[in-house]
């Protein structure tokens, strides 16, 4: 957790937003007191890529159709329908 006090936080208020939207939760000090906390919104979906681009990739449409049943089925440990 990051701490910054008032006179920083006035001056660098766009890079702190940023640092917090990335995920961090940065404690404001005034005259060494803690005042507030600013921290990413619940729930809401940081930006991010998992691994790393693959020259040439191609990823077929049915990639992105729905599962058979039978499969979903498996998959959440019930029987097949």
């Amino acid at each position: 957790m990051a701490k910054i006090n008032i006179r920083e936080l006035k001056a660098n208020l766009s890079a702190v937003i940023e640092r917090v939207a990335g995920g961090e939760t940065v404690t404001v000090f005034k005259r060494s007191e803690p005042v507030a906390e600013l921290r990413p919104l619940a729930g809401r979906r940081l930006p991010g890529i998992i691994g790393h681009p693959v020259e040439g990739l191609v990823v077929p449409a049915a990639f992105f159709e729905p599962l058979p049943g039978d499969i979903v089925a498996a998959f959440e440990g019930r029987e097949k329908p």
